[in-house]
């Protein structure tokens, strides 16, 4: 779909709203000091980021790219949405914390900002790739940003979360592989208070050997790969919870792998 780009601006646009302003992102505990980064990725990240330069696609309002700023790294957001980096420029300034936000699509990233190999991390975390046509150019745009033996640190919804109906977790209701573009009317988010929004959206399934086979063509070397059999966030609805800001599908808890992570290097 040649209009994909305008059609999720203006769904991002609508949701950042709703998402600003609920419990689910509870910026007023953030602004306190609550890390906005979960368990998985922060088993990734090196435990002291002083002085090194990190870039996050798909940045959304900035939680996690200012999570980051606060353990210490110098960062760079990158959002479609120019609600969402508006809001994070506010959000950093709310939190007198030093970040720089660009407003554009991550696949035309390398037209916009000029920094060839000048990043020690690429940092990128749930659902995000979902919003790609295809994932080659992807996959070169973080091998173009990291320095020699720089890292990316990735976090994902598993792919057969996607497959799943979204009313009958027994039914399969898309397929594993890209084979189309899925348009899909929406009448709310994913949040607490987004029921009055209505937007639509496109996105695509991305298997594992997608991911991990543009990663490894474009020059990464994949130091680690994980399945997790839960969702750091509750953001289904019928997610139940299974421990402590652990979260799977009602009905088939522990049956499926909900995220993966890849700690990839660039040679």
């Amino acid at each position: 779909m040649k209009d994909y780009l305008s059609i999720n601006q203006k769904a991002w646009n609508i949701r950042t709203e709703a998402h600003w302003n609920s419990q689910f992102y509870d910026v007023k505990g953030w602004l306190s000091g609550q890390t906005s980064l979960k368990e998985i990725e922060l088993a990734l990240l090196p435990k002291d980021l002083s002085g090194l330069r990190v870039l996050h696609l798909f940045c959304h309002f900035g939680q996690d790219t200012l999570s980051l700023a606060r353990m210490g790294a110098e960062v760079t957001g990158v959002d479609l949405s120019d609600q969402a980096i508006k809001r994070a420029r506010e959000l950093a300034g709310m939190a007198d914390l030093e970040a720089r936000f660009i407003n554009t699509d991550v696949l035309s990233l390398k037209d916009k900002l000029d920094e060839a190999g000048s990043f020690d991390l690429v940092f990128q975390s749930y659902g995000t790739i979902g919003w790609l046509p295809e994932l080659d150019e992807w996959a070169k745009t973080v091998a173009h940003f990291l320095k020699p033996g720089g890292q990316l640190i990735f976090a994902e919804f598993h792919p057969v979360v996607w497959m799943l109906d979204d009313h009958d977790r027994t039914k399969l209701g898309y397929p594993y592989f890209n084979l189309m573009p899925i348009h899909e009317d929406n009448e709310q988010s994913y949040t607490d208070g987004s029921d009055n929004i209505s937007y639509s959206d496109v996105s695509w399934n991305h298997g594992l050997g997608d991911v991990l086979g543009v990663l490894l063509k474009a020059g990464l070397r994949i130091d680690d790969f994980q399945e997790y059999d839960y969702s750091p966030y509750p953001c289904f609805s019928d997610a139940v919870a299974v421990g402590d800001v652990r979260w799977q599908l009602k009905g088939i808890e522990g049956q499926i792998p909900m995220v993966y992570s890849v700690l990839g290097r660039r040679g």
